[in-house]
């Protein structure tokens, strides 16, 4: 074998590697498709786009362009509202509710766990949110996914100091791939016609200015549209 063969030969591995590695991110962003919301109206959707990220697509109309900095860089904004899937849950008397239950006032709807570290962390800031900008015009809707009963979400509220943030729940456990969540906690703001008007997936800091200037934009939106 000449150096020229040779040379082509210890080559193999490394580009069988590279050939490998954009395999794997190919098939990341595969299962990210299949996971993610999408932006079509129809229910499941595709991953977000750039402009649904910067809230800059052309002709974007969506109250909360430009809003998403600091704090809320994370959060997606919708270029335009996206229909939910039907779903239903507990309210916080055990009784029976769906999407259509959260009609009427801007929503804020954070999907939690008690097993969930970034929860624990951010349960306090939605609490504080809650406690500032909640009312007839805006709550926020943190529906817990545990099985097994509500005393461990409701021993996590009071461990926490959530005193203002109501204990909703997902017995059936659905609501996590109905809503197409990809980690936890996700939330969701939703406009009073129940519409998502953009998601953020992680924890954040909900007390934090950006977040009620996202907030309060949203409220303004709906109070505008009325």
């Amino acid at each position: 074998m000449n150096a020229s063969n040779k040379r082509k030969h210890a080559a193999s591995p490394a580009r069988y590697l590279i050939a490998a590695a954009i395999a794997a991110i190919a098939g990341f962003g595969t299962v990210y498709l299949l996971l993610a919301p999408s932006d079509n109206g129809s229910g499941p959707v595709s991953a977000p786009s750039t402009a649904d990220k910067t809230g800059a697509a052309s002709g974007d109309a969506s109250p909360l362009k430009g809003l998403n900095t600091g704090d809320m860089a994370a959060f997606v904004v919708r270029p335009k509202p996206v229909p939910l899937p039907a779903f239903s849950f507990d309210g916080p008397g055990g009784e029976g509710q769906s999407a259509a239950d959260l009609k009427g006032k801007v929503v804020l709807l954070n999907i939690w766990a008690t097993w969930c570290v970034p929860c624990r962390e951010e349960m306090p800031q939605l609490n504080a949110l809650q406690a500032e900008l909640g009312g007839p015009d805006f709550e926020v809707v943190a529906i817990n996914i545990d099985k097994g009963g509500a005393d461990k979400a409701k021993d996590f509220l009071e461990e926490t100091g959530a005193k203002d943030v109501a204990l909703y729940a997902d017995p059936s456990g659905k609501l996590f791939a109905t809503l197409k969540v990809v980690g936890m906690p996700t939330t969701l703001l939703l406009n009073p016609q129940g519409e998502e008007m953009g998601r953020l997936v992680g924890p954040a800091d909900w007390a934090s200015p950006e977040a009620k200037k996202l907030i309060e934009a949203a409220i303004a939106a709906a109070e505008g549209s009325s």
